[in-house]
């Protein structure tokens, strides 16, 4: 049964979500799956941005034991930015016969392939943060192009404001990887806000997103620009935007300029504490997590996103896909207190280890 049939039949099934029907004790009704020996196969793309296997794989794994009364299974594979691998992971996923994926794209469009013969096997996908091509019957992320116009304004109101430059200088951009969509929304929100209002010196997709790979870009930047020259920099995201400020302060910049980041890494927060990074995207893992873990279940038990799916996005394979969008925040000095701490994502002691306390006490980060 492809995405769309399936889609369809589980829209005729049922539109509540499981926790009810499974805690009620009812026979299954025809077409509805109640019993809770879920077997879901979750596929994430790299280990080194933290949130994936801090974050979101812990989420993913406790929601779908609460959904299934502890009797639910995820299996677990990481690719570690190689796309031939984990569409190698997912074949093997199919093989052993799970009930569900939820797929996180190293590429968006090399993981086709795969997402194709899951939905020949009758398999649902869940594509989870990245869009993925292919047949894929839920999408949950955060609001992509959004992000990069957070991160766009904010680095306009660090140079306006004077927090270590102003728009007379270049600006130097770091974009995400190519295989990744969503560095293409991010960089289109992004340019939204600063096309036009300053000069865009060089500008560098980062391959593999490696903070290796924009450390190198940088020093190219520095090298061709003139280090006085760079106004700010937008990174799009914190990984990248260590490499970055790192590839500054070995060419000798005391005075950084701006830099935007996403994703809210701890060490991304200690360096916006330090006055080394301006700001982050914050975004909610917990939330999308969830919504992903919930979906897969829905779906898994052939019954309706409906009750979970906000709206509905096209994407290059397929119509009407049931999505999910996480909205996002832009994390700075002044608000790290009421974003990350509030939310329990870190305390303060995690942040203001002994060498950040000093900066810690300038911006008012105390227990």
């Amino acid at each position: 049964m492809n995405a769309h049939l399936r889609r369809a039949a589980v829209a005729a099934a049922a539109t509540t979500m499981l926790i009810p029907l499974a805690a009620c004790g009812t026979e299954e009704e025809p077409g509805v799956r109640l019993s809770d020996d879920i077997v879901v196969g979750l596929l994430l793309p790299e280990n080194q941005a933290a949130r994936y296997e801090q974050f979101d794989k812990p989420v993913i794994e406790e929601r779908i034991a609460r959904l299934t009364n502890s009797k639910g299974k995820v299996l677990y594979a990481n690719a570690k930015h190689d796309a031939d691998l984990q569409t190698q992971q997912l074949e093997s996923m199919i093989e052993d016969g799970v009930d569900v994926l939820i797929v996180d794209a190293v590429d968006s469009k090399a993981i086709a392939g795969a997402i194709e013969k899951a939905d020949e096997a009758d398999i649902p996908v869940v594509a989870f943060d990245r869009l993925a091509e292919g047949p894929i019957d839920g999408y949950v992320s955060f609001d992509n192009e959004q992000v990069g116009h957070i991160q766009g304004r904010a680095l306009l109101e660090a140079l306006k404001s004077g927090a270590g430059a102003s728009t007379s200088g270049k600006i130097v951009m770091m974009n995400g990887a190519l295989t990744d969509p969503n560095a293409a929304m991010f960089k289109k929100g992004a340019h939204t806000e600063l096309d036009g209002k300053v000069e865009i010196g060089l500008e560098y997709d980062t391959k593999d997103w490696k903070p290796e790979n924009a450390q190198a870009n940088m020093e190219a930047a520095i090298a061709s620009l003139g280090k006085d020259a760079i106004a700010g920099v937008y990174s799009a995201n914190d990984g990248m935007a260590g490499g970055i400020i790192r590839a500054l302060k070995s060419a000798g910049v005391t005075d950084l300029p701006p830099v935007t980041g996403q994703d809210a890494e701890l060490a991304a927060v200690q360096r916006i504490v330090a006055g080394d990074q301006y700001m982050t995207v914050y975004k909610q893992y917990a939330p999308e997590a969830a919504a992903a873990a919930e979906m897969a279940i829905l779906l898994a038990r052939h019954m309706s996103l409906g009750a979970a799916a906000h709206t509905d996005i096209d994407t290059p394979t397929e119509e009407s896909v049931p999505t999910v969008r996480i909205p996002v925040i832009a994390l700075t000095q002044d608000n790290i207190k009421e974003t990350v701490v509030q939310d329990g994502l870190y305390t303060v002691d995690q942040i203001c280890v002994p060498e950040m306390r000093e900066g810690c006490e300038e911006i008012g980060l105390t227990p």
